[in-house]
């Protein structure tokens, strides 16, 4: 029932009772493929076109990671909030979220950097910097967009096609009548330009200094924006508000139209993160890597096929480009124009394709002559009994960062405890390794010196590479890593503190299975089967009703394992009323977190918390067991669904006394945010 498990923060609690055996996975990479199932139910590459056909044949195999991707399988709490946990609502990264050297080139990037360190030193209005010359205007616009949300007090200014910055004077004098921070958020207001849009102004209780406030916005702005003062719970403040009829500036047809584009397409890649291959794409395409939208982020070390939406970017342009692309291990197809941008969660799972190599048994007691027998029916007993009894729905290993010396979960509670200096130093723990990596991020733990640590990092690590830049720019101390963190995306910046809730539900899970059983008991949260009705319209599952388990249902088996909920930690979600209520109090206050609402106002982010269900069941499973040395060339083999299996056995070859070692390819869906890795394990009685 129970077994040592290394995978970090993911106990070894299992649902079925059989032997398992032993096997390695991500041999290569074309041993793990993961292909998405959109709302519809139909995976990506379904109708991929014959370039993307090419490569799933070459490669085959891959597994969702869910750092930053949210599961839609996951009952979200009724909550308004546009950072709620599991929903739809996930803020898309904003232009400033993203590395300028992307879109300037890094020699332009570090220049302009440094133009800013020395605007803040002499502080003059008369230096300036030129960029250098775009030609595309494209290009030229996304230039503009970025420096200027990165770097709110910077102009920039086309003398054609060049492009020039110098610090603007109106944020200067701003500056002196409100805090930096305030003047930079003001200016970032103004600069996104959403018609009928506000922006207020911290508490001023000084009626003469509001009013040498609303006549600056008005001598400076007053086209664009009107002002107001107004008081709630005894405090004032100055709210600004976009005018409807504002238009900052005139844009051409051609401009207007191009805005208003979307392409759709199916991305393969190998051997890139997510990340990665979107900003390769965007600096390749003149736009930002924010006006790439996507529905999940999938792992590195894989095939995978994912769908994505580029804003701004014809299907002709982006046809262009496919062949630039597919030099770097990404091909497209199913290019086409759509009506609109994707969002993170939009898809119901996961299809994967995988195989375990180097097949054993757990004893190896057996002999040559009746290995390949044994091991044929450990894997036909393990694969039928997860097919119908399911896995315990754990978060895999890659929640938590596999591999860090510091895990995701301990940066998440230094958030979660609004510890930012700790969790800044955390976030750059390295890896006992002496890749560049880790010796960027020693360095920094060192010396404390976020100048050249960047210049350490690898110009791949675009999180670090964010953060060292917030650092050197706002400085080490509290406030400079509270900027630190803020200059990551919202869906990156969230990671870490559901990381931390992740690791609290594995164990919470684990607890439960041990001290309860494996049945429904009295206290426990389910879902009322009528509210697992999926609309046809939509595609959207409604909310179901959280309904908590009597002690006349328990007694009757009303309800089974498989529709038991544990709650994710949030401000909104109730906890069982039975000893696992006490559990989780009790866990929280351990880890100093008895008060926690679970929002970090300085940071944006809030948590509502969800609910996710205790199992997982994998679907359309099917495996195929064969011998290595043949895998290429059609071995025998057993296999099929789990509920058939051939009469044919796996003989196989003696060469020096050493027979061929077995193969297992499996092929099956799960539900968004459910690992495979952890549906292996069940399988397998091992970490694979």
């Amino acid at each position: 029932m129970r077994q040592d498990s290394d995978a970090v923060n993911v106990p070894a609690c299992f649902i079925s009772n059989h032997e398992g055996f032993l096997g390695s996975i991500k041999n290569l990479i074309r041993d793990f493929v993961v292909t998405e199932i959109d709302i519809t139910g139909q995976r990506v590459n379904t109708a991929a076109d014959t370039q993307t056909a090419a490569c799933a044949s070459s490669h085959q195999n891959n597994e969702t990671r869910a750092e930053f991707e949210e599961d839609s399988r996951c009952l979200v709490s009724q909550d308004a909030d546009d950072s709620a946990d599991c929903g739809d609502d996930v803020t898309i990264p904003s232009p400033g979220s993203f590395d300028l050297s992307v879109i300037l080139g890094q020699s332009v990037s570090d220049e302009l950097e440094q133009f800013v360190l020395t605007l803040k030193d002499e502080k003059t209005t008369k230096q300036e910097l030129s960029l250098g010359c775009f030609p595309d205007k494209h290009h030229r616009a996304n230039v503009h967009r970025a420096v200027r949300h990165r770097f709110p007090f910077l102009m920039t200014v086309t003398i054609q096609p060049e492009i020039r910055v110098r610090e603007d004077p109106d944020y200067r004098e701003l500056s002196q009548l409100v805090t930096e921070d305030e003047a930079e958020d003001f200016f970032r207001f103004i600069d996104a330009k959403v018609r009928g849009s506000s922006y207020t102004f911290g508490p001023d209780d000084s009626k003469e200094h509001r009013t040498v406030v609303h006549h600056f916005l008005s001598r400076r702005f007053g086209k664009l924006v009107e002002t107001k003062s107004f008081s709630d719970q005894g405090t004032t403040a100055i709210s600004v508000r976009l005018r409807e009829q504002g238009r900052p500036k005139k844009r051409t047809a051609e401009e207007r139209k191009e805005e208003e584009v979307y392409t759709g397409f199916t991305l393969c890649k190998e051997n890139l993160e997510t990340l990665e291959a979107i900003s390769y794409m965007a600096a390749a395409l003149g736009v930002l890597p924010s006006d790439f939208t996507y529905a999940g982020i999938k792992d590195k070390r894989a095939i995978t096929y994912q769908s994505m939406v580029v804003k701004k970017v014809s299907p002709q342009r982006l046809k262009e480009k496919t062949a630039e692309f597919e030099k770097r291990g990404m091909r497209l197809s199913q290019i086409c124009s759509v009506s609109e941008p994707l969002r993170l969660g939009r898809l119901q799972g996961n299809h994967f394709d995988l195989v375990v190599r180097d097949l054993r048994p757990h004893r190896a007691t057996d002999t040559l002559t009746n290995t390949h027998t044994r091991l044929a029916g450990l894997v036909q007993e393990a694969v039928e009994n997860v097919e119908a009894r399911g896995f315990v729905n754990y978060y895999g290993p890659q929640r938590f960062g596999s591999g860090q010396s510091a895990q995701s979960d301990r940066v998440g509670l230094a958030l979660l405890k609004e510890d930012m200096v700790g969790a800044v130093r955390l976030f750059f723990t390295p890896d006992e390794s002496d890749d560049p990596q880790s010796h960027a991020k020693r360095h920094f733990l060192e010396t404390d010196n976020a100048k050249e640590s960047l210049a350490l990092m690898p110009l791949s690590k675009a999180r670090e590479r964010l953060m060292l830049r917030a650092l050197n720019r706002y400085g080490t101390g509290p406030d400079g890593c509270a900027q630190a963190w803020l200059s990551l995306p919202h869906s990156m910046r969230v990671f870490y503190p559901h990381a931390y809730c992740s690791r609290v539900w594995n164990e919470a899970v684990a607890h439960r299975l041990t001290t309860l059983g494996h049945r429904a008991r009295r206290g426990d949260l389910v879902w009322r089967q009528e509210g697992q009705k999926r609309e046809e319209d939509t595609g959207e599952t409604s909310l179901p009703e959280i309904h908590v388990v009597t002690d006349q249902e328990e007694q009757e088996g009303v309800y089974t394992l498989g529709q038991v909920l544990l709650p994710m930690l949030g401000n909104t979600v109730m906890y069982p009323e039975n000893a696992m209520g006490t559990w989780f109090q009790e866990r929280l206050a351990r880890d100093g977190l008895d008060e926690c609402r679970f929002r970090v106002g300085s940071l944006k982010l809030n948590l509502p918390g969800c609910y996710r269900p205790l199992l997982a069941f994998p679907r359309n499973l099917r495996y195929q067991l064969q011998r290595a040395a043949c895998e290429e060339g059609g071995g025998e083999a057993t296999g099929g669904s789990s509920s058939r299996r051939s009469d044919r056995q796996l003989n196989g070859t003696t060469v020096g006394g050493k027979r061929d070692p077995l193969a297992l390819t499996l092929n099956f869906d799960l539900d968004s945010s459910c690992y495979a890795t952890i549906c292996l394990r069940e399988i397998m009685k091992c970490d694979p």
